[in-house]
């Protein structure tokens, strides 16, 4: 019962006294709205929230991480010889449709942030259904090669972390 008056307490301390600090008043009317806000805005923002992360294998974490810093050298290598030698392209850049399994929205918030650190790559769109993620790669010669390379180092191991 509690959760559902407060679901976000420490925001709701937060917006309070932001509130007061940005009008830098402590009458009568302002702490009053002060209070309004800081119980209605969680509330009425409360489906935006994250769902709590259960981690469920920290070796998959450790797998992820080493994947992701392997990954983002060797996309940091191939975009720096592309700018200094740009004759030594190997392939025209392209929008590759990977077929998603993952549908947990942290899992997929993590593959956005790894796509989007990692240089030569940029998340395109997602699919309505989350079933499918168009990414853009800097050299494409073979799509499949891309989708299984995405599927193996990032998609499984965050399966394996939140589902």
């Amino acid at each position: 019962m509690m959760k559902k008056i407060f679901p976000a307490p420490l925001l709701s301390v937060a917006l309070f006294t932001i509130w007061l600090l940005l009008n830098q008043s402590l009458s009568i009317g302002h702490v009053v709205l002060a209070i309004i806000l800081a119980l209605l805005l969680p509330v009425m923002f409360s489906g935006l929230r994250p769902r709590h992360v259960r981690v469920r294998n920290l070796g998959a974490i450790l797998r992820l991480c080493w994947a992701v810093m392997v990954d983002t050298t060797a996309s940091n290598i191939a975009v720096v010889r592309f700018l200094v030698f740009p004759k030594s392209r190997r392939s025209p850049s392209g929008f590759v449709h990977i077929p998603l399994e993952l549908r947990d929205p942290n899992g997929l918030a993590v593959l956005a942030m790894i796509v989007c650190i990692t240089p030569g790559t940029a998340w395109a769109e997602l699919s309505l259904d989350r079933s499918m993620l168009m990414l853009h790669v800097l050299e494409v010669d073979d799509p499949q090669t891309i989708i299984d390379h995405v599927k193996s180092r990032f998609e499984r191991p965050l399966m394996e972390i939140f589902e």
